[in-house]
């Protein structure tokens, strides 16, 4: 009976693979030292696909959208949206951090710490300007786009695609069917890649257990366990809040998505779950075309986690280098993290990166003690995604009850069947058919 509800559920199996990662890591720490490639490998069969994924997720929701000035809108509440929610971690982030004292007493001497990595880290980062965002908006061309694997370029190729299929109109049904069944057969690719969840995880769980050791996973220190805390009260506290008022439950909510949270727990990737997440929320009764557009752009412009990160992070510096901040500094740092952690998510090494550019925007406070957080970057990276990816869920449903995209019957009743069907087929499966766009019109 274990066995059969075992084949049947990814979620058990990406559990077995995490404990079995575990004990490797512990057991045999240098054969577990050599199975990063695991990891890595799913991580990037996942990645091959997104491009083509968010293509023909976009244009599908926007040709059969039939109003190019709700997409538009849709755009508009979005940005509103992100901008308001990201600024609400900022500030919580950078308020614990500083009212904690977060790094007070350490007493780090400058001299003693290696910048090597660090410099490697800030070398060529700094803050782009809104003109020069923009335009890196714009591919060199739309084969470049796919090919560098570029979302935010690749969506607004698809969005103009899109908009022009809609202008067109009947003469352009056939096309619009082909990539209808285009998507069809990519998310049946997507749902065999998906199947081989348990073994990335197991090797990125074995990798990092036998580099760092179990005292590290159960002795990161006060900065990991007062990140994770803020994450946990941001998540219960605005972002559940932010549910309530769509009339979903939180707790049954995340339980809808736990197949996808337990994979970006033992990844540290949310993109490991991008196609299945938005298969999801269509699911839920959400319109494809609201799913869409959030959720790619969500991927770049709402990291809730992210941003949480981020302040704690450069005050933690701060306090443990002995560096005393004003209220100018405070200010300056939450001013400039709003716009450094806006499109980190395609950064490699985003976070890292990211913190690099926004100490150097900071002259208070040195650069060099980015080096204090390299050894526990990997961790906090879990509970980033974990956010991020809530947070993205959260916002499509916010969005599309803002926009009456949404049936609340259908997505309360998907949510409680799921509650029920502990045996059922996971949502990650092969079989589970794809939501044709317009069928979840409220």
């Amino acid at each position: 009976m274990l066995l059969k509800l075992c084949s049947r559920s990814i979620f058990l199996q990406v559990i077995i693979g995490l404990i079995l990662g575990i004990l490797a890591g512990v057991a045999l720490p240098e054969l577990s030292a050599q199975l990063k490639p695991l990891g890595d490998g799913f991580i990037k069969l996942i990645k091959m696909l997104i491009a083509l994924i968010v293509f023909c997720v976009v244009v599908n929701g926007i040709s059969g959208a039939g109003d190019l000035k709700k997409v538009g809108r849709i755009g508009l509440k979005s940005v509103i949206y992100f901008e308001v929610l990201t600024t609400v971690a900022l500030v919580i982030g950078l308020s614990v951090a500083y009212g904690l004292g977060l790094g007070s007493g350490a007493n780090i001497d400058l001299a003693s710490l290696s910048g090597n990595e660090a410099a490697a880290l800030s070398s060529g980062t700094h803050l782009h300007g809104p003109v020069e965002f923009i335009l890196g908006l714009i591919p060199t061309s739309v084969f470049s786009a796919f090919a560098e694997n570029n979302i935010l370029q690749v969506l607004l190729f698809a969005v103009l695609f899109g908009s022009a299929l809609n202008l067109v109109g009947e003469q352009a049904a056939g096309v619009s069917k082909l990539i209808g069944e285009v998507s069809h057969v990519i998310f049946r690719i997507m749902g065999m890649i998906v199947r081989l969840a348990p073994i990335g995880v197991f090797g990125a769980v074995a990798f990092t257990t036998s580099r760092y050791g179990l005292e590290s996973l159960s002795h990161l220190g006060a900065l990991v366990a007062v990140f994770y805390l803020t994450c946990i009260l941001f998540v219960v506290l605005v972002l559940g809040s932010v549910l309530r008022v769509c009339g979903l439950p939180l707790l049954p909510f995340l339980r809808y998505f736990r197949e996808e949270l337990v994979i970006v727990f033992g990844t540290a990737s949310s993109d490991a779950v991008l196609p299945q997440v938005m298969r999801k929320l269509e699911r839920m009764g959400i319109r494809s075309s609201t799913v869409g557009l959030v959720i790619p752009t969500g991927y770049s412009f709402n990291l809730d986690g992210f941003s949480i990160y981020l302040t704690l992070a450069v005050v933690f510096i701060a306090h443990a280098t002995g560096t005393a901040l004003s209220a100018g500094d405070l200010l300056t740092i939450l001013l400039v993290s709003l716009v450094t952690s806006k499109g980190a998510h395609g950064i490699p090494g985003s976070a890292l990166v990211i913190l690099a550019a926004t100490l150097t925007a900071v002259p208070a406070i040195p650069a060099a003690g980015l080096v204090l957080v390299l050894s526990v970057d990997w961790f906090m990276g879990i509970g980033r995604a974990l956010t991020n990816l809530t947070g993205n869920c959260v916002a499509t449903v916010a969005i599309a009850r803002w926009e009456n995209d949404m049936d609340l019957t259908r997505a309360q009743h998907c949510i409680a069947e799921h509650a029920q069907a502990r045996n059922a087929e996971p949502s990650g499966s092969p079989h589970t058919p794809l939501a044709r766009p317009g069928k979840t019109d409220a």
